[in-house]
C-alpha cells in the first residue's frame, strides 16, 4: 500500500495552477487523532471566512492573511506518506478560495484521505467536490435557524446551508452535523427547533453539540458561557444528539 501511494504524483496541469496561487493557508496542524477520527491526519487551516461568529475562536485565522501557498502544503504532504492518511480542510472557510477544488484534487492524487469542515455556504463547491470523488467526509457546521442566523453569523445563509444539506442527504455522502452552543445566543428551544428541521429533512445521524469553550480569544466581544448544555432539556429530540465536550 505504502508504495503505491509513493508512485502517486500531482498532475502537470495542477501544478501550473497551484503554482500561481496566493497564499490561501493560515497554518498547518501537523497530527491530530481527534478531527478525523479513525484517521491520523493533519488540519490545513484556512484564512478568511465570510460569517462573523462572534463566539468563533479562531479570530486570527478569520481576520488573518495566509501565510503558505497550496504548493507549500502539498510539499508537506509529501513528507508524510506513509505517516499519514488524512487531510483535515478546516478554517475559516476553506470552500471560498480560488482553485480549492484543484487543491483538494492535488492532495487525493497523493493518496490521502479527505474531511472538509465548512458552513455549508458555497453548495456548488460541495456537490463538485462530491461528484469528482475529491472528499471523504463532511463536518457541516448548523449555525442557527433562520431566525437567529444574522444574531449568530452576521449574514444570511441558511439558504445555501439548507441546500449543502440537503446536498448531502440527496447523495447518501457520510457527513455529520454540529453546532457550537453558547448560552446567550441558543437556548435550549433553539437546539430542538434545529434537531426538528434536521429530522423533517431526513437526517438521522447525530447532531453534535460543542460547548462554547471561555478563557479564549474570540472574534467577538461575548460573555462568558459557565452553564453546559442541559441534555436533560433535549430528550425530546427525535434525532440523537451528544455533546462533544
Amino acid at each position: 500500500m505504502k508504495a503505491l501511494i509513493l508512485e502517486k504524483k500531482v498532475s502537470t496541469s495542477n501544478v501550473n495552477i497551484l503554482e500561481r496561487t496566493a497564499k490561501n493557508i493560515y497554518s498547518i496542524t501537523p497530527f491530530t487523532l481527534l478531527d478525523f477520527p479513525g484517521h491520523p491526519s493533519c488540519i490545513f487551516w484556512f484564512s478568511g471566512c465570510n460569517m462573523r461568529c462572534s463566539y468563533c475562536y479562531n479570530p486570527d485565522i478569520v481576520l488573518g492573511k495566509g501565510t503558505l501557498r497550496y504548493n507549500d502544503a502539498l510539499e508537506f504532504l509529501k513528507t508524510r506518506i506513509g505517516l499519514l492518511n488524512g487531510v483535515v480542510m478546516s478554517g475559516g472557510e476553506c470552500s471560498l478560495h480560488p482553485h480549492f477544488i484543484a487543491f483538494v484534487t492535488a492532495v487525493k492524487e497523493l493518496g490521502y484521505l479527505v474531511k472538509v469542515d465548512t458552513n455549508g455556504s458555497r453548495p456548488r463547491v460541495l456537490e463538485t467536490l462530491i461528484n469528482r470523488k475529491l472528499i471523504d467526509y463532511v463536518a457541516l457546521d448548523f449555525k442557527a435557524m433562520l431566525d437567529k442566523e444574522i444574531a449568530i453569523t452576521g449574514g444570511r445563509f441558511f439558504e445555501d446551508f439548507t441546500a449543502s444539506l440537503e446536498l448531502l442527504l440527496s447523495y447518501g455522502f457520510a457527513f455529520e452535523v454540529r453546532t457550537t452552543v453558547h448560552k446567550s445566543l441558543l437556548n435550549s428551544d433553539d437546539i430542538l427547533a434545529m434537531s426538528d428541521f434536521l429530522n423533517q429533512k431526513g437526517y438521522t445521524g447525530v447532531y453534535y453539540l460543542q460547548n462554547f469553550k471561555d478563557g479564549v480569544p474570540t472574534l467577538g466581544k461575548i460573555k462568558p458561557n459557565r452553564a453546559p448544555i442541559d441534555l436533560k432539556a433535549l430528550e425530546s429530540s427525535i434525532i440523537p444528539i451528544v455533546v462533544r465536550n
